[in-house]
């Protein structure tokens, strides 16, 4: 008589996952992840466009053993709620209150920033009405100055006060899987490394129904970031931060000298170039990330 015996196998076990919630601030939910110890200095991840915290999902786990993260979806952006037009003030200004709103209901009254795209001006915000609440800067292809503005940009603002049918058909090839993919392999080292999920799932959700008249009205108000870089910059010149700069060379739409401008304000800024474009993640997130803790370690 023989017998058999059947093993299964235990999956690895970690006690540092990433988790996936959401919070209610003002009856809208807000997506977010989080990761690390939330007794440990804070690191605030601030995503742009098209885009949302997926964006973090390959930085995340490399800052996560010693920093606590946090990486929020802006209302109409990756799974946070959508609310129409009609009901919700789709501003950076008023991003950057929801987003001061999450941190003070996540208990953080100090942290890093990294600002990445739309998240500078969201970000720049908070650090202009709250200096006190900033621990280190770092940016990512997010600009605050004029240098870094590109044909692109300018164009957006040109067809929009234009406003006619065929101006705003230009701005609205924006909201589409063609420009879409560009924003994505544009400038890239290798367009092989670039996982599809990544701007497929950005259009899927900019396929909304109404999402596209959100965006548009986002491009729109692109004008009021630019009247506040030169109050930024003061912001930045008066508090002297720590600042760390990781670009995407090639970026199409936040240009190389929107980088070094930074230390016009900041002389010590510490700067770093990628062979790739704007969403500089997708390739050097390994490399990115070890910057990021070499100069946090440092200061």
């Amino acid at each position: 008589m023989s017998t058999t015996s059947t093993t299964t196998a235990q999956a690895p076990q970690t006690n540092n996952p990433v988790y996936h919630r959401t919070i209610n601030i003002d009856g809208i939910s807000i997506f977010y992840r989080e990761a690390g110890d939330p007794s440990k200095p804070t690191i605030l991840l601030l995503h742009g466009f098209p885009s949302s915290s997926h964006n973090f999902r390959t930085l995340i786990p490399l800052l996560k053993e010693d920093y606590h993260i946090l990486a929020p979806d802006y209302p109409g952006f990756g799974f946070s709620d959508m609310p129409a037009l009609a009901d919700f003030e789709y501003t950076f200004e008023n991003y950057s209150l929801y987003i001061e709103k999450f941190l003070a209901l996540k208990g953080v009254k100090k942290t890093s920033m990294y600002l990445f795209d739309y998240g500078a001006p969201v970000g720049m915000r908070i650090i202009q009405r709250n200096p006190a609440i900033l621990e280190h800067l770092i940016v990512q292809n997010g600009n605050i100055y004029a240098e870094g503005l590109s044909d692109i940009l300018k164009n957006y603002r040109k067809n929009i006060d234009e406003n006619t049918p065929a101006s705003r058909a230009e701005v609205y090839k924006a909201f589409e899987l063609e420009y879409t993919k560009f924003e994505y392999l544009h400038g890239v080292s290798d367009p092989a490394k670039i996982a599809p999920e990544s701007y497929q799932l950005d259009q899927l959700l900019m396929n909304r129904p109404g999402n596209k008249e959100i965006q548009y009205q986002l491009k729109y108000d692109y004008r009021f970031n630019i009247a506040e870089y030169p109050r930024w910059q003061q912001t930045l010149r008066t508090i002297s931060p720590k600042v760390l700069i990781v670009w995407g060379q090639n970026d199409p739409v936040f240009l190389q000298p929107g980088a070094l401008a930074f230390r016009k304000d900041i002389p010590d800024a510490e700067i770093h170039f990628y062979p790739t474009g704007h969403f500089a993640l997708e390739e050097y997130a390994g490399e990115i990330g070890a910057q990021i803790l070499a100069f946090l370690k440092k200061h």
